[in-house]
């Protein structure tokens, strides 16, 4: 429902800006990746496999961020970071080390921490106030990877971009949870006159615990078994919640479907990082189940839904929903098994990656549509 801000000629929702732009960034930037790291096109910020995934992660997710999250914004405001962004995602592709673009992409980090962070800090219970350290810490791992780019250019900050996906993972798992148990339950409620399972405070809270304690066991030998023993654990709890928010009930509404099965790579991507840190295995492969999988699926989603729902569409009309989830998820089995399948490999990542960016600009028209209806609905 719009609110007196939304309706200000001064105020621009921040999702109408960045929501488009980031599915936009996102179809582009895998392909360049490709092109960049295997075929000698030089792309200096997607230039190496830890390069593209910091832009994955900085660049494309820290965009989604800002539009669900952001709210309401002056048009300047707005403007002002939507140009830190570009030129951060634009100029790096060919000056990855200039100082404009080191200055632009660090400044929108650390403006978007101070516009977020303050905000969950008043939250009453510790699960919701979770949202502010999270969300400040990510924005520093951002930072701090630019800094690693400036004193040591030429190596890889593939350490800290692994850190900052098992963040992202806790993220997707509480966000997922909190938009996931309402719009089950409210489905439930509406077809079958029986309240779903919710949020389930006390998982939720289990779950906050092992994948909080996750990135700072897993990056040491010394505790990588005990870290693979509590990821494992976290996959069957995430696979537990999901059965309690029945699924199966869900079948007619395909939107929901989709969603559930984001958060099904969630569960699943956790069994298979358990078993990589029990085997002591690199986990640079495994953890495109939660980038390709997780958060292709559970982003593009949540992103159209809000986009739907700010027009007062119905997102179970919404005819690529369930398209977009088995595009994403066709995209990530395709992107493990590529390394594994000899002499197919790079036709396996070309074939993830065109998968990945068709998603994401089906995603970016249905997103533009539905912004388009926002605009010319009366008091929008």
């Amino acid at each position: 429902m719009s609110t007196k801000a939304d309706t200000s000629p001064h105020i621009t929702p921040a999702w109408r800006l960045f929501f488009p732009l980031a599915a936009l960034h996102a179809a582009l930037m895998v392909p360049l990746s490709l092109l960049a790291f295997y075929h000698a096109i030089p792309l200096g910020l997607i230039d190496s496999p830890a390069a593209h995934g910091r832009e994955l992660l900085f660049g494309f997710a820290l965009a989604v961020i800002t539009g669900y999250l952001l709210g309401p914004l002056p048009r300047h405001w707005l403007l002002g970071l939507v140009a830190l962004w570009l030129v951060a995602r634009g100029v790096g592709l060919v000056w990855p080390e200039a100082l404009s673009v080191l200055l632009a992409d660090g400044l929108f980090a650390l403006l978007l921490a101070w516009r977020l962070v303050p905000r969950f800090l008043a939250a009453k219970k510790w699960r919701n106030r979770l949202l502010s350290p999270l969300l400040g810490l990510l924005c520093l791992l951002a930072v701090a990877t630019l800094v690693e780019r400036l004193t040591r250019p030429g190596v890889p900050a593939s350490a800290l971009v692994q850190h900052a996906v098992l963040w992202l993972v806790l993220l997707m798992t509480f966000m997922g949870g909190r938009v996931l148990a309402p719009a089950v339950n409210g489905h439930l409620m509406a077809s079958r006159r029986q309240a779903g399972a919710g949020v389930q405070p006390r998982l939720e809270a289990a779950l906050i615990v092992l994948l909080g304690m996750t990135p700072l066991l897993a990056p040491w030998s010394i505790t990588a078994s005990l870290a693979a023993s509590l990821v494992a654990v976290a996959g069957l709890l995430v696979l537990w919640r999901l059965w309690c928010w029945r699924p199966w009930a869900c079948r007619r509404r395909l939107d929901l479907i989709g969603l559930l099965l984001g958060y099904a790579w969630l569960g699943g991507g956790l069994l298979l990082l358990a078993r990589s840190l029990w085997l002591g295995q690199p986990l640079n492969g495994v953890l495109h189940a939660f980038t390709v999988g997780a958060l292709g699926t559970l982003a593009s989603g949540i992103m159209l839904r809000q986009a739907i729902l700010r027009a007062r569409g119905r997102p179970e009309r919404e005819p690529i929903l369930l398209l977009l989830a088995l595009l994403f998820s066709v995209a990530a089995v395709l992107r493990l098994v590529a390394f594994s399948a000899g002499a197919a490999w790079l036709s396996l990542l070309w074939a993830s990656a065109l998968v990945w960016s068709l998603a994401w600009l089906l995603a970016a028209w249905r997103l533009f549509v539905w912004s388009r209806r926002v605009s010319i609905r009366p008091g929008s």
